[in-house]
């Protein structure tokens, strides 16, 4: 048995379980669908306009001019991807899904080094079967034509890499650190919420500072077009006004509010295309505020459901649902999810417990990461970069009953 604690042996299995159902996904759908409707979002419309020379703009499939609506990387990689494979095209579509799907599987890899980091050889395993097995994980590269993935994939991988820069005192590992961070943060802005703390966690002051200060000027020249473009500061991103009000209004019901969103509702998206960026979500954010503090006990039940949303992978209503569900799929996402969170949680404590020194920083991306996504929204792809510390942690749980089992 000792071949399944091999990594290589858990990347080939994540690998053909993610293959296998995106060719499942593929088939019974025409090509034509493909090639354009999973593009027909944010990272897909800014794409789009990069391909046809208009510049990174119009997050929303009509022309509003230059946006700020996601920090750069990943609609510039599906920008070349049109390029290449030509936009709108079903060759697009699966050149995207399977980059997707490469990223997924590469996540098994810092995984596995930052679990045999924090726990041995079979914590290690354990917790990349569970990732190699995640529903989300398997059916997000596809699905959802976002950044996901790939920041799954960064986060498990600066989680890996803290463990490792904690313990070296050369400079040049350091500003290597930095690197990934301001990387990280251009790719899925929301992973830079756990950037202080996990600085704070490693040794060196000064090299931490110095990683920090590294992260911040890979974001500057960002911020820097931000401001030229729009004469007003915008670090990273312009889109939390939207989300707040999204989250928080008489029509909210703590899960979807798509309805509301410019992309799909004419009347917002004209009113987004007259007020410009800044003042349409700088407006949505005083109308979500107003309405929060008007209504503290309903903004308290939204983000209490959408936690539940949160770890029971998207539903408000997770026992009811896996009881009266006939879908085996629906269950299985259910359950996982279920146990993922309690497990996980029950791992954070039994690490603090048995005093590991990597305790703190494998509780912080699932602790700290969904914290903004319990007060706007909460669909299963926006909390997915903290998953795989999630599997680690519900990992420790798992082998901590093996152990006491097998010590009986």
């Amino acid at each position: 048995m000792r071949f399944l604690t091999k990594i290589r042996v858990i990347f080939l299995v994540a690998l053909a379980l993610r293959l296998y159902s995106l060719a499942g996904y593929v088939e019974p759908r025409p090509k034509q669908a493909l090639g354009a409707i999973p593009f027909l979002f944010e990272p897909g419309n800014i794409a789009f306009s990069l391909a046809s020379g208009h510049g990174f703009a119009s997050p929303f499939r009509v022309d509003t001019g230059p946006t700020a609506w996601m920090t750069p990387v990943y609609p510039g990689i599906l920008a070349g991807i049109f390029r290449v494979f030509g936009i709108y095209t079903y060759d697009a579509f699966l050149a995207a899904a399977l980059l997707n799907v490469i990223f997924s599987t590469l996540t098994c890899i810092p995984l596995y080094f930052a679990g045999k980091r924090i726990g041995g050889l079979a914590l290690a395993a354990i917790a990349t079967w569970l990732w190699a097995i995640f529903p989300q994980a398997i059916t997000l590269p596809y699905e959802a034509l976002w950044d996901a993935s790939m920041a799954a994939f960064l986060a498990a991988t600066i989680l890996w890499a803290t463990l490792e820069v904690a313990r070296s005192e050369k400079i040049l590992d350091w500003i290597g650190f930095g690197l990934l961070w301001g990387f990280a943060i251009m790719t899925t802005a929301a992973l830079g919420a756990a950037l202080p703390f996990l600085l704070l966690w490693t040794d060196g002051k000064r090299r931490a500072l110095l990683a920090g200060a590294v992260a911040v000027l890979c974001c500057v020249p960002w911020t820097v077009r931000n401001y030229m473009t729009f004469h007003a500061l915008v670090p990273l991103r312009t889109v939390m006004g939207l989300s707040l009000w999204l989250g928080n209004n008489e029509h909210a019901d703590g899960t979807s509010t798509s309805n509301l969103h410019p992309i799909s509702n004419s009347t917002e998206r004209t009113q987004f295309a007259e007020e410009g960026e800044i003042a349409y979500n700088g407006r949505k954010q005083n109308e979500a505020i107003r309405y929060m503090l008007g209504h503290p006990a309903r903004t308290l039940q939204l983000s209490g459901r959408r936690f539940v949303a949160i770890w029971s992978g998207g539903s408000v209503h997770p026992i009811d649902e896996f009881i009266h569900t006939r879908l085996l799929w629906t269950r299985w996402v259910l359950a996982f999810n279920l146990f993922a969170a309690f497990a996980g949680a029950a791992g954070i404590a039994i690490l603090f417990r048995t005093s590991n020194p990597y305790a703190y920083p494998a509780a912080v991306f699932p602790v700290v990461y969904p914290l903004a996504y319990y007060f706007t929204l909460a669909p299963p792809r926006y909390v997915h970069p903290a998953d795989p510390a999630l599997l680690l942690l519900a990992a420790v749980t798992l082998r901590a009953i093996c152990q006491t089992v097998y010590n009986r």
